[in-house]
């Protein structure tokens, strides 16, 4: 058989993968260029390669090339052409022009003079033009347009060899079935190593079904029912079906033998079942499991070592851009957990997205996904234990006698309150509040960081020896904790009016990730005079988050969302979070995407809580409302003082809730008197004692918080 030259295409950065495919396939590698590869072979290897390559996107049979970029040269030496020997007058044509980078041309004009060639020829030699048909025609022409050179060819694929025939459905964000297959090679698949294959975003199930067809040496071209090559006269029959049969003949061999565990995972349902028509469609649905499953439900490994490969939602199917980035840590984090010593590969928009997986780095490349430049990050998921909450070891040093009984007082708590913290798994408590009338400050830890607040001293004390006492309560804060000045974190807490506690008082944007109960969240110790956390209200947190396994959940006056968090790590089969600050609200989806929760049933509502109820007709199992003691937001209807308007907020609230269902109110104003005689058709229980934390026992008055219900739950 006549040995010829073929080109085959493929997406930039492919080219090195491409060749040793090729290789195997069959085909000596002539020379390898951006984004192709230049090949030779008989024309059983060009059919070969149109079936059995997962990286290709297209095979071509160079048909003339000229030394010029003129579209006038090219047309005299395509009319003069013999395309009788390439297709007949009873086929339809297509042309398709393009240019390589850098090169400047008008490829459509290109397409234009080629088409009108190719018609003249017919023309001039039978008196009759063949018929075009731009889409779905039987022969397919390319012109590449290259510096010094214009290469004419015939298709032999006829369509981008990424279109297998098997997606049937596609979900938001797809991902190219050849970057799939080259990514799969690159993570060593398939390997005997691995006995489990898992994508816990799995999206349509491309990798899944790439891993598949791979795995059961399954031609990929087996799917598509179309090539260029068939209406081309120097097809044969005879060599296609050869090959095909061939083909055959591997898929039923393959689809016998023992396989891996492959499993997929997405939290949303409309992807899985597109994934589940496809996998079905390319006749692999039954070695591939799928489940509807949040990310935060990352079970433990099914297998002793296997390939976690995953495209995540990166900006189309997470909403907010700038939450991606919270999603790669769990991702990384839920790896390290579940998945030790497994291998990864990971796609990332952005290097630093793949970055924050924080896996062992094996190596990194970067590809194009149609337009859009992607990171692949190849790694292996290291056995980290989980951290404890931090044990402060103090400095060598004389602390000063005047601040003494305060060293021994901080010496104290640490050593009750962090066994305390390390039983109930939290990295976030108060360790000291006020406790000497000396040292009016109150310290909060949040992991390796201490957080203090100065309360604004009365009118009594003098300025001068205020500011005397703070500066000594640092000097040994710092001493007792063991910690360098850039961990601790001061804030002046004085009376604020309107919304000042929420207003932004730096620029740093720096977040440092926690642990609560099952959820990690994220907080600013540097722009804000609150840090994203209420830790008096951890109790509570947790107790609702036992309490909505299966139920809805409404969180208003959400803040940064906590609570709805811990409601979805809890099972809420919804949450709705209502806040006035949008900024918040964002704050809220980065927590969400820290904790591996997508966004699919869990809604944030930017609005008065006030109006919104007013106007919401939703029911829901558990509502919380931690209400502001006072705002005067501009964005509000009216100004709120819990004081005044707190029955007609629970007033409100109840109207929503399920006849079953239980609504916790809490608040923070000190002198707060609940109007019990306004609700009495309401079943109001105080529970404060219940909901103070173990590190607020010395202070019980930080808020207080009732149960209500439409009926008595004792």
């Amino acid at each position: 058989m006549t040995v010829s030259t073929w080109v085959v295409a493929c997406a930039d950065g492919l080219e090195s993968l491409l060749a040793a495919e090729v290789t195997q396939i069959g085909a000596t590698v002539l020379s390898q260029q951006n984004g192709a590869i230049v090949v030779e072979g008989d024309l059983g290897v060009a059919y070969k390669l149109c079936l059995w390559s997962r990286l290709a996107s297209r095979v071509f049979k160079p048909l003339f090339k000229l030394d010029s970029q003129a579209p006038e040269a090219m047309y005299e030496q395509a009319v003069a052409y013999p395309w009788a020997d390439v297709f007949s007058l009873d086929k339809t044509f297509s042309v398709r022009a393009v240019a390589t980078k850098g090169v400047v041309c008008h490829t459509q004009y290109m397409a234009l003079k080629l088409k009108d060639a190719v018609v003249d020829h017919f023309r001039q030699q039978t008196g009759q033009r063949p018929s075009i048909n731009p889409q779905g025609s039987d022969i397919n022409l390319h012109v590449l347009v290259q510096p010094d050179a214009i290469t004419v060819s015939l298709d032999l694929s006829g369509d981008s060899m990424h279109r297998r025939g098997y997606r049937l459905l596609i979900g938001e964000a797809p991902l190219k079935e050849t970057l799939a297959a080259a990514i799969l090679q690159q993570a060593g698949w398939p390997n005997h190593e691995f006995d489990a294959l898992l994508d816990p975003m799995c999206g349509s199930g491309t990798f899944l079904t790439e891993a598949a067809l791979m795995y059961g040496d399954i031609a990929p071209g087996l799917l598509r029912n179309f090539y260029g090559f068939l209406a081309w006269e120097g097809h044969d029959p005879e060599v296609w079906e050869q090959c095909w049969e061939d083909a055959l003949q591997r898929q039923a061999n393959g689809l016998n033998k023992s396989w891996p565990v492959m499993i997929g995972y997405d939290a949303d349902i409309e992807c899985l079942r597109a994934a589940s028509k496809n996998i079905e469609a390319a006749g692999v649905s039954r070695f591939i499991t799928l489940q509807q499953r949040e990310l935060a439900e990352l079970p433990s490994k099914p297998a002793e070592y296997g390939l976690l490969i995953t495209n995540p939602p990166y900006g189309e199917r997470l909403g907010e851009s700038d939450t991606a980035i919270y999603l790669y840590k769990a991702l990384g984090r839920l790896a390290r957990e579940r998945l030790p010593n497994w291998q990864a590969a990971v796609l990332a928009a952005q290097i630093e997205h793949a970055d924050a997986l924080g896996f062992e780095h094996l190596h990194t490349q970067k590809l194009r996904n149609g337009d859009l430049s992607v990171f692949v990050r190849h790694g292996k998921v290291q056995d980290v234990p989980a951290p404890l909450p931090c044990r402060f070891v103090e400095a060598q040093g004389e602390v000063p006698v005047e601040a003494e009984a305060l060293a021994n007082r901080l010496r104290k708590n640490i050593q009750h309150l962090y066994k305390q913290a390390n039983r109930e798994g939290v990295s976030c408590y108060r360790v000291y509040d006020a406790d000497l009338p000396d040292f009016n400050i109150a310290i909060d830890v949040y992991g390796d960081c201490l957080h203090v607040q100065e309360y604004a001293p009365p009118k009594t004390i003098e300025p001068e020896k205020a500011i005397f006492r703070f500066k000594l309560a640092l000097q040994v804060i710092r001493q007792v904790f063991g910690l360098h000045r850039d961990k601790v974190f001061i804030k002046v807490r004085a009376q604020q009016k309107g919304n000042q506690q929420y207003e932004k008082q730096n620029q740093r944007n720096k977040y440092i990730e926690v642990q609560e109960g099952r959820a990690r969240l994220l907080l600013n110790l540097t722009d804000y005079l609150d840090t994203g956390l209420f830790l008096d209200h951890r109790p509570i947190r947790l107790k609702m988050a036992q309490q909505v396994a299966g139920k809805t959940f409404l969180n208003l006056f959400a803040y940064t969302c906590s609570a709805s968090v811990h409601a979805a790590l809890g099972g809420a089969v919804e949450t709705v979070s209502v806040d006035l600050s949008n900024t918040y609200l964002n704050w809220g989806r980065r927590n969400f995407a820290l904790n591996g929760i997508a966004e699919s049933h869990h809604h944030f509502i930017e609005a008065d809580v006030m109006a919104w109820l007013s106007q919401c007709r939703e029911k829901f199992d558990v509502i919380f409302i931690d209400p502001p003691t006072f705002s005067n937001s501009k964005k509000m209807q009216d100004v709120f003082d819990v004081q005044r308007d707190h029955v007609e907020l629970i007033t409100l609230a109840m109207r929503l809730l399920n006849p079953d269902g239980i609504c916790y109110f809490s608040t923070n104003f000190r002198r707060f008197e609940l109007q019990v005689e306004a609700m009495r058709y309401l079943h109001c229980k105080e529970i404060t004692p219940e909901t103070i934390g173990f590190d607020y026992k010395r202070n019980m008055k930080i808020h207080r918080c009732w149960q209500v219900s439409s009926k008595s739950h004792d």
